[in-house]
């Protein structure tokens, strides 16, 4: 038995802040000083707390170490797991009261938060069955497979009331019901797992199978056994390394343990679970796309009807379900249908996993109950807007949704509110923006991803979506006129109408969006030909305050274009024909005489 164990993040965010090299150094010091028979290093997923990382947490003390560097090691050894003496001014500020460390989970960050789906992470050893196991792994699906019924299964997740975490919330259940009963015959059925997450600034998926990937096997077997399909397979984008290797490690145990392959509890049912590797095509989220993909043909989504349910992978009827939809099964075959359907609202229950990014003090991931406000969001969890600055929007849903403004602050999160103020829960992403984001620029930022992404297959997403990027571009250079306003709105919902899958429907979502709440700012690009928020390089005009210049010269010499000219102890000036709108100048002046409009 240990007496201590260090807990160090091993999720991407903080890997890549260097948390490989602070677990070398820490195992190294912990031998030096001859305790590796008392302290245990143990590598987690996501703690959550990204904007903190690396991260370290002791136990059982529960000391919260943030932003460790590996310097900090031998003294984080010596002093805390050799002494018993915390190092203070590593810890985290908000664990601290009085002098006294309290609970990571009575913070702001935590004390909100109810995890499910990513209750194991930053828990346990990803790597390891047994500590998934020791937080009752896998009696899931021994209950299942030894206590219920396919359609015993099938109606827990029903009465859940779990929807599809992925973007479209359909019910989970009905899902499953129509798989198992429209071709009941079937020779063969599939179950598929969506781990493709291309959305910008979508992390949640990442962070599970990082973190706790066993709970993805153990929902797709149980998915199996519900419908009647012995094999399963996790589509996964190449650009996830950790959680590759990590579903690999997964699956090779599972087997191992027996949970994956044949005669699985010895009551009889198969199932095994195989990889793919995605390219990173943002269409292949869309799954009839990912599906053509995993058959080994290029990623283009297929019409529906017919739909997986009767005609899925290799013709045979399939379900689909997201990282995070799977992640919920198991807690709800394990608690009951009523447990998961007392959180959240009336139409959407449980939980949902958000990547907070954007203008936000706690970037991170974070998991509420459905009905949180956006507020409560940003504010007590997020921590805020630094800065000082305003709120002024969220974008949730990616390139598939839309912005809300600061009048639906406090409209609580589920999927059918979201989708009344022009917007949708997509799968979780949601970046913060304050006064000086413009949301035109926002609106074209998105439109150029999908134009990007866009598979090309139907004429209304592949052509439909670069007309609207190159209407929305002449605007931003100050070029567009109030007619363009007319044609743009209406070329979006040419788009929504016509395109073949969800992804080319839902592209015209952020211009909608933020035509509806923002359109003062469209207007004063086109009209005034200004930038509001000071963010649209050709629109912009940098200007010398000659009452606050001291005419230290300092601008004149970082201006690359010889733009500003003046004499020493004299205001200068900006010649605007010259300008680069670099912004050199208004770095480099000291007395705040420059700004920008």
């Amino acid at each position: 038995m240990y007496r201590s164990h260090v807990l160090v993040c091993g999720g991407t965010g903080c890997t890549s802040s260097g948390s490989q090299q602070i677990i070398n150094t820490l195992e190294r010091e912990i031998k030096a000083n001859g305790l590796e028979n008392e302290v245990e290093v143990v590598k987690t997923g996501c703690f959550g707390l990204c904007a903190l990382g690396p991260i370290m947490i002791v136990y059982p003390e529960g000391t919260f170490y943030s932003m460790v560097k590996e310097q900090d090691i031998p003294e984080i050894v010596s002093e805390h797991l050799l002494k018993g003496r915390i190092v203070s001014r590593l810890v985290y500020d908000e664990t601290v009261t009085d002098n006294e460390i309290k609970s990571l989970q009575d913070t702001a960050f935590y004390s909100k938060q109810h995890r499910v789906a990513l209750r194991n992470c930053g828990v346990i050893s990803p790597e390891n069955i047994e500590e998934y196991i020791g937080t009752g792994g896998y009696e899931a699906l021994g209950k299942a497979l030894t206590e219920m019924t396919p359609e015993d299964v099938i109606q827990t997740i029903l009465d859940s009331g779990l929807r599809g975490r992925g973007g479209g919330g359909f019910p989970t259940g009905m899902k499953w019901r129509l798989a198992r009963n429209i071709v009941p015959d079937a020779d063969q059925k599939y179950v598929c797992c969506n781990a493709d997450e291309g959305d910008p600034g979508a992390f949640m998926d990442r962070s599970v199978l990082e973190g706790d990937p066993h709970v993805v096997l153990e929902a797709m077997a149980i998915a199996g056994y519900a419908i009647g399909a012995s094999q399963g397979y996790i589509y996964v984008r190449a650009e996830y390394p950790i959680a590759v290797k990590r579903l690999e490690i997964a699956i090779n145990q599972a087997r191992e343990y027996g949970m994956l392959g044949k005669n699985i509890f010895g009551t009889g049912f198969d199932f095994d679970i195989g990889l793919r590797l995605g390219a990173g095509a943002f269409v292949c989220g869309e799954e009839t796309a990912l599906m053509t993909s995993i058959e080994g043909n290029r990623g283009e989504p297929r019409p529906r009807p017919p739909f997986p349910a009767e005609k899925g992978l290799f013709g045979k009827p399939t379900i689909l379900n997201n990282v995070e939809t799977y992640a919920n099964v198991p807690q709800i075959i394990l608690n009951g249908a009523e447990w998961f359907s007392s959180m959240g609202t009336a139409k959407s229950k449980g939980t949902k996993v958000f990547a907070l990014g954007g203008k936000i003090k706690n970037t991170g991931l974070v998991e509420v109950p459905m009905g949180t406000t956006l507020r409560t969001v940003i504010e007590e969890i997020g921590g805020g807007i630094p800065n000082g600055k305003k709120f002024k929007a969220a974008q949730t849903g990616g390139p598939s949704g839309g912005c809300i403004p600061a009048e639906h602050y406090d409209v609580p999160i589920d999927y059918d509110n979201l989708i009344a103020i022009g917007s949708m829960m997509g799968s979780g992403g949601l970046i913060v923006m304050d006064e000086d984001n413009c949301m035109v620029d926002i609106a074209k930022f998105f439109l150029a991803f999908t134009v990007d992404e866009s598979c090309g297959k139907c004429t209304p997403c592949r052509l439909g979506t670069k007309r609207l990027y190159e209407m929305l571009d002449k605007i931003t250079k100050g070029q567009g006129t109030l007619e363009d306003l007319d044609k743009i709105e209406e070329l979006c919902y040419y788009i929504k109408a016509n395109s073949l899958c969800g992804l080319g429907q839902t592209a015209p979502n952020p211009v909608l969006s933020t035509l509806r709440y923002f359109r003062d700012e469209y207007v004063a690009h086109v009209v005034d030909k200004t930038c509001p928020a000071g963010v649209c390089k050709d629109l912009l005009k940098y200007n010398i305050d000659p009452d606050k210049c001291r005419g230290c010269t300092l601008c004149s010499r970082k201006c690359p274009a010889g733009a500003i000219t003046g004499t020493v102890k004299q205001p200068h000036m900006i010649d605007q024909n010259k300008c680069l709108k670099c912004g050199a100048c208004m770095e480099a002046c000291k007395f705040g005489a420059i700004s920008k409009k």
